[in-house]
């Protein structure tokens, strides 16, 4: 990706909002689907079938440890915060999680791991934060259309923020902007469009964001 150019605002932006539909989210509560098995659990069903790790990183003195099976996914953490095992909604949703970008995560003094997968042209996403010794995942799922979803602390505040490239004019034309979506409250502010999602900024400054458009 890189850095934004100014271009001229056509006809199409009219419909960048209907983008901004497609990101649903419900925040922010804990899923309370977090539990004390341990990691052991050789029979763990995700969806159909036995679970299969996927990929796992360690976050501090924890592993976050993503689990896929026929149908469905699970998210397993274990380590000194106690074990966790979170159902993968987006698993369930249809997205195909798999390879080394399915799970990325930001350390910090409140830690946020992103897991994604594809659904198509789309990126499908959910995160988990670690705050007060505890991990939670957060009731929201992230949709990208311009086929990129990431972690960036946009807004300069210690805590990694979930950055989507989006599609504008409800992708019928090239043009795209940046949504940034802070993991710890509802706020959610928008990039000026640009020409292509190429030209796109994942790493936009503070001064760069803006109240998104509304319909």
């Amino acid at each position: 990706m890189r850095t934004t150019r100014p271009v001229l605002v056509t006809a199409c932006l009219a419909a960048v909002v209907t983008v901004a539909g497609l990101v649903y989210a419900f925040f922010q509560r804990p899923s309370g689907q977090s539990s004390d098995q341990g990691a052991a659990d050789a029979n763990l069903i995700c969806g159909t079938t036995v679970c299969q790790s996927v990929i796992g990183k360690g976050v501090g003195g924890d592993n976050v440890e993503l689990l896929t099976g026929t149908g469905g996914g699970r998210i397993r953490v274990t380590g000194e915060s106690g074990n966790f095992i979170f159902e993968m909604t987006i698993a369930a949703a249809g997205a195909e999680v798999s390879g080394d970008k399915a799970l990325e995560c930001a350390p910090a003094a409140v830690s946020v791991c992103l897991v994604r997968g594809t659904r198509g042209s789309e990126v499908l996403g959910e995160a988990l934060v670690r705050r007060n010794g505890a991990w939670e995942r957060l009731q929201a799922t992230y949709l990208a259309s311009g086929g990129y979803l990431g972690l960036f602390d946009a807004n300069r505040d210690g805590t990694s923020d979930v950055v989507a490239v989006q599609l504008g004019c409800d992708g019928r034309c090239d043009q795209a902007f940046v949504q940034v979506f802070d993991p710890l409250g509802p706020e959610v502010r928008c990039t000026a469009p640009v020409a292509s999602k190429d030209e796109a900024n994942v790493r936009p400054e503070l001064a760069q964001l803006r109240a998104c458009a509304q319909s």
